[in-house]
């Protein structure tokens, strides 16, 4: 596997990229629309929902809640401090994502469990277990978690549903745009294993981790391995020009006034 082989693989199809937007924007916008019911959040805030999410991509898991509870003092009219519903749509979302990464693991369990695509068991059993303890720990102590109304609650975590349910999809059918004759049952586990690699707390460029682990395991298979490269480089690369478009605004901004 080389950097030119790599470059190469980089899609020129309109379809590719429209499924890689949606598919970047797809937590921000689902963010947004919590944030909407919540606080009537403007559309204005989507920029500081993007720059949460590339802080919490590039630099440190959950740093960019932190930088949304200050934006969101600092420019929302609101009678009580937004860190409740920010604690509350985070922890959901954790939730959320740990209950889909087990249906999924059992979905895909039987092709994980033949053993022919590398995958250890053991790992499996141990990443399925801190899954599965997460939840209900979280679900043991709701009542002490929670603190908006059971409502909203569930509106939180029906966002937070379909928006994974879409990740998922768009992830597949971006890997199809590049490799369409890879078996839709491999996607299926690679898919897994990116959700597993997400819930990890605290760690920077899951995306770089997640395809440094596929390649390590499926490293026999050269051509996917080369595609989640790729999109690692792809993704981290939305990032850093996302922040540098973010920190010139904010220059630009500073240098105004």
């Amino acid at each position: 596997m080389n950097f030119a082989s790599i470059l190469a693989m980089v899609p020129h199809s309109a379809e590719f990229w429209l499924t890689f937007a949606t598919w970047y924007l797809a937590m921000p916008l689902s963010e947004w629309i919590i944030y909407r019911k919540l606080w009537q959040l403007p559309f204005s805030g989507v920029g500081a929902l993007i720059r949460k999410l590339v802080s919490n991509e590039l630099l440190l898991g959950y740093l960019g809640e932190a930088q949304f509870y200050a934006w969101a003092r600092s420019k929302l009219d609101m009678p009580t401090a937004p860190f409740g519903a920010i604690k509350d749509v985070t922890i959901l979302s954790a939730l959320t994502g740990n209950i889909a990464t087990t249906v999924m693991l059992v979905a895909a369990w039987p092709l994980v469990s033949s053993g022919g695509i590398g995958l250890q068991m053991h790992s499996v059993f141990m990443s399925l277990g801190v899954v599965l303890v997460t939840s209900f720990a979280m679900l043991l102590f709701r009542q002490r978690l929670f603190t908006l109304p059971k409502s909203e609650l569930w509106f939180i975590s029906l966002v937070h549903m379909f928006r994974i349910a879409a990740l998922v999809l768009l992830s597949a059918l971006m890997w199809h745009w590049v490799l369409p004759d890879v078996a839709i049952a491999l996607w299926l586990v690679l898919a897994t294993l990116r959700m597993l690699v997400s819930r990890l707390p605290l760690v920077p460029n899951k995306d770089v981790v997640f395809a440094g682990l596929a390649v390590y395991l499926l490293g026999q298979e050269t051509r996917i391995a080369e595609m989640l490269t790729m999109m690692a480089g792809l993704v981290l690369l939305a990032h850093a020009a996302v922040g540098a478009i973010f920190a010139l605004t904010g220059l630009v901004g500073e240098a105004r006034r």
